[in-house]
């Protein structure tokens, strides 16, 4: 497969395309293939040889180019060429005898590539209108780059950012992405299978995509940034300030937000990026379910709102301290208030008669946390890596709401109010040593401790949960309630790599694993005579001590055979779970053999299989193991089981990936199956709206199957991408004593055109097709989301920059006959003299003020169809300064 890079212009091409060979016909892979037109002022153009030494140069019709061939080693070739028609030429270089005198050229070669690094030479893809680092990636061959600022190269997203190869902040992306300056970059490279430890890398399985930003030289002791302020309609403001001062040994980084226009600048995604990101996550199933599900995590994924107030604020600092000593801190802080309204239409499916149920939601929820970071990085040698880790976050929430239910058996309004108090500590170090080329080890220990306090009221004007709550007769009835929860963990991990040779590796691991956890929990009712009628008398209040431990021992063979990389591992666990609550301890010791294998086939460089699977098990957290009651929500009771278990899983995954960066062709796509074979499954008894919910052991196997496709492909200054995720679950539910198998179906796709011209309006069409479904025995539901959107980006009189984007959305309920178009839009225009650091824009979002979006949800008996009010039309003006 040819590994080329065409840069086309308006006009005819024709293509000039061979072999490039040593003197005994050895094809040489990656040379470089450089075109010098006779005008000065006409386009360079340049192709790379792929691994066949094969290559492909459009060039321009009668035009007179001098043709450089150049490979590390040989002696350049250069001939003159004027091409009228395609021609076919091969290039026979000669090793070169003697060293040669340096010799400048002013040309920059585009793209390099370097085993597993892609580098871009930014000069080559940029016009000078760009403002931010995103706009920058969005033209570069093989990269894209999302509206929140996530990028993926090779269909994989990029984990790390550093400047100038230190971590930027956390080396969460996004930060970095939407805030540094443009014309501060001289190049960008992405490292993929990226190690934080270099001696690593082909060792640990690292599938990590990074990217490096390479400063200009006069920006590398310098203070840059900008700052950006606005004022719109309807008292909308906003104050952006971001600056950077680097210098050889000390960075400084500030980025400050704060307005009220909607945009949050600390989501959920931020939080588990922090957290070490989704595929880290991952590979702890009951750490991914804890960190996303947690009281702080909720508080962040609102995404959607009636108004919303945020003041965010970061602050970074890396300092060499040594040539071999380095330490980098951040510290982040974020406040927000935010107005949310929904109403939802819940569909109970369980019953041989279901009902419906109308529900609207409003709530003022006001945010506050501190995050902040110091690590210590030390390395007395190119063998020795060390790193020191203290971590720290506080966090302060509040939330006032109402709740309006109507239903077949009452018509309710409940006031709800509460707060959350959360405080992590966290101390980690890690240790690796390279001894010689066959023995390598690491070691990993992390202690953590985290308490949450959270506080919840209900409050309504009649009793509710009536044989599940024993209330007593007042005018206004009032539950408080009240949970403390204390974590301390301990994990240690020490591995090690023993290299046989280039084809064999052994692989062994030592770890321990141990948690406590003190569990309270208390619900009163507050009667308007101040006497509190404590429920704990009734079977409410949880006192738990949690103790558990895991500590195995692995053994991982690693060989390669050709092209073939297989790895495959056995982990013996010896697990232990004890708990007591009111002087009744529970004890589970179990042992278990967890295998787990990986298969690799590298057809060439630039195309791909493999296969994974891994036997997992999960244990149940502390909230799962209460033996008392415990109110959830205003129409919710639940009761844990001290003798849960584990739950099993067995996953499988199968990818496909091809990449030919100078072709834009890009194709990567995932199969993934995963198993359970036992799990912790929900009981509940549903009386109308009001359930009591328990947990029991399930042995039944439930099936979840999904797929992603990911494919775009760039034809001259046109790219053709189409996307698709589609998922098909089989799971059960327990209902009022009845058991019973749900399947849902999903399918999100998104077909999409680009354009890249360099003088010319630049567009993005697309259409997003996002059907599902969800059946039980009892009843059936079909939803479908289709969405047309585009975008416009266009620069002109070179000083001037118009955005515009647009998408119609139609979302239906197909069960219902339930239908919602809407529009969104929005327009920029933005002015900047060349060399002046003032800049203006005139910015309107929302522009057709809808006001609301419709979206669908299941759960094991609900189908919910729910509609949320959106942030009206904003006009601003804006005005910034480029230091």
């Amino acid at each position: 497969m040819s590994l080329f890079l065409v840069i086309n212009a308006i006009g005819q091409d024709y293509t000039l395309q061979g072999t490039i060979l040593d003197t005994l016909n050895t094809p040489l892979t990656r040379a470089n293939i450089l075109a010098f037109p006779e005008d000065e002022n006409g386009k360079t153009r340049f192709a790379i040889s792929d691994d066949n030494g094969s290559y492909l140069l459009k060039l321009k019709e009668n035009v007179n180019y001098q043709i450089e061939v150049s490979y590390l080693g040989y002696q350049k070739k250069i001939v003159e060429i004027k091409l009228d028609n395609d021609t076919k030429r091969d290039f026979i270089l000669q090793a070169a005898v003697n060293v040669l005198d340096e010799v400048v050229i002013n040309y920059k070669i585009p793209i390099t590539i370097k085993e597993d690094t892609i580098i871009y030479d930014i000069d080559s893809f940029v016009n000078g209108q760009e403002r931010k680092l995103r706009e920058v990636l969005k033209k570069l061959p093989g990269v894209e780059v999302d509206r929140e600022g996530n990028t993926t190269v090779k269909g994989k997203k990029v984990t790390n950012v550093m400047v100038d190869g230190k971590i930027f902040f956390t080396g969460d992306g996004k930060l970095a992405v939407n805030n540094i300056p443009a014309d501060a970059i001289s190049q960008i490279e992405i490292l993929d299978n990226y190690s934080e430890v270099s001696f690593l890398k082909g060792l640990e399985d690292s599938d990590k995509m990074a990217m490096n930003i390479r400063l200009k030289e006069d920006k590398k002791k310098f203070l840059f940034g900008d700052i950006e302020a606005g004022s719109g309609i309807e008292n909308r403001y906003l104050l952006h300030p971001t600056l950077f001062y680097y210098s050889p040994k000390t960075n400084i980084n500030v980025i400050g937000d704060l307005n009220n226009t909607g945009k949050k600048s600390f989501t959920i995604d931020d939080y588990i990026s922090f957290e070490g990101g989704f595929g880290t996550l991952m590979n702890d199933i009951k750490g991914y379910a804890n960190l996303y599900t947690d009281d702080f995590s909720r508080y962040l994924a609102n995404e959607d709102f009636k108004e919303n107030t945020n003041r965010f604020g970061a602050f970074n600092l890396r300092k060499s301290l040594s040539e071999k000593t380095d330490i980098n801190t951040y510290v982040i802080a974020n406040g927000s208030k935010t107005e949310t309204e929904s109403i939802v239409l819940n569909q109970y499916i369980s019953d041989s008669l279901p009902f419906s149920e109308n529900r609207n939601n409003n709530n003022i929820l006001e945010n506050f946390f501190v995050i902040a970071k110091l690590t210590l990085n030390h390395k007395p040698n190119t063998n020795v890596d060390f790193s020191a880790n203290s971590f720290i976050k506080v966090s302060k929430n509040q939330f006032d709401g109402s709740i309006f239910t109507t239903n077949p058996f009452q018509a309710n309004t409940f006031q709800t109010n509460g707060e959350l108090d959360a405080t992590n500590l966290k101390q980690n170090f890690e240790y690796s040593k390279k001894f010689n080329k066959a023995q390598t080890i690491s070691l990993e220990t992390t202690l953590n401790y985290m308490k949450n306090s959270p506080r919840t009221n209900w409050i309504n004007n009649a009793p509710f949960l009536t044989g599940l709550i024993p209330l007593q007769e007042d005018t206004t009835f009032k539950i408080s309630q009240q949970i403390e929860t204390q974590t301390t963990n301990f994990d240690f991990i020490f591995k090690d790599y023993w290299v046989l040779n280039n084809f064999n590796h052994i692989y062994t691991s030592l770890g321990i694993n141990l948690s406590a956890e003190d569990y309270f929990s208390v619900e009163k009712q507050e009667l308007s005579n101040e006497i509190v009628n404590n429920l704990s008398s009734e079977g409410f209040g949880n006192e738990l001590d949690y103790r558990f431990s895991d500590i195995f021992i692995g053994l991982e063979y690693k060989f390669l055979l050709g092209n073939f990389t297989t790895k495959s591992g056995l982990f013996y666990h010896n697990y232990r779970l004890e708990n007591e609550q009111f002087g009744i301890e529970t004890l589970n010791n179990t042992q278990l053999l967890l295998p787990q294998i990986s298969f690799e086939a590298e057809l060439n460089s630039s195309e791909r299989i493999n296969f994974k699977y891994r036997a997992r098990v999960n244990y149940p957290n502390s909230s799962k193991l209460i033996r008392n009651f415990l109110l959830t929500d205003f129409n919710q009771v639940f009761q844990g089981n001290p003798n849960l278990n584990t739950e099993k899983f067995h996953s499988y995954s199968l990818g496909y990936y091809k990449f030919n960066l100078f072709r834009g062709l890009n194709l990567n796509t995932n199969l993934f199956y995963n198993k359970k074979t036992q799990s912790i499954k929900n009981t509940t008894i549903l009386q109308g709206i009001e359930q009591f919910r328990t947990l029991t052991m399930f042995k039944l196997p439930e099936h979840s199957v999904s797929g992603t496709f990911n494919f775009s492909k760039k034809i001259k200054n046109i790219k053709y991408s189409l996307k698709a995720n589609v998922s098909y679950n089989e799971f059960f539910q327990i209902v009022n004593d009845d058991t019973s198998k749900n399947i849902s179906k999903t399918l999100n796709s998104t077909g999409k055109i680009e354009t890249f011209f360099k003088k010319w309006p630049n567009w993005e069409f697309g259409y997003t097709y996002s059907p599902s479904s969800f059946s039980t025995a009892n009843a059936s539901s079909d939803f479908s989301n289709n969405e047309f959107f585009f975008n416009m980006q266009y620069v002109f009189f070179n000083d001037f920059l118009f955005k515009a984007d647009y998408s119609r959305v139609d979302y239906q309920n197909k069960t219902t006959q339930a239908s919602n178009e809407f529009d969104i839009s929005s327009v920029s225009l933005f002015y900047q003299k060349e060399d002046n650091p003032w800049g203006f824009q005139i910015e309107a979002t929302n522009l057709f003020n809808n006001r609301l979006k419709r979206s669908n949800s299941f759960s094991d008996f609900l189908i919910s169809d729910q509609t949320t009010f959106l942030l009206p039309r904003i006009v601003m003006l804006k005005v910034s300064y480029k230091l």
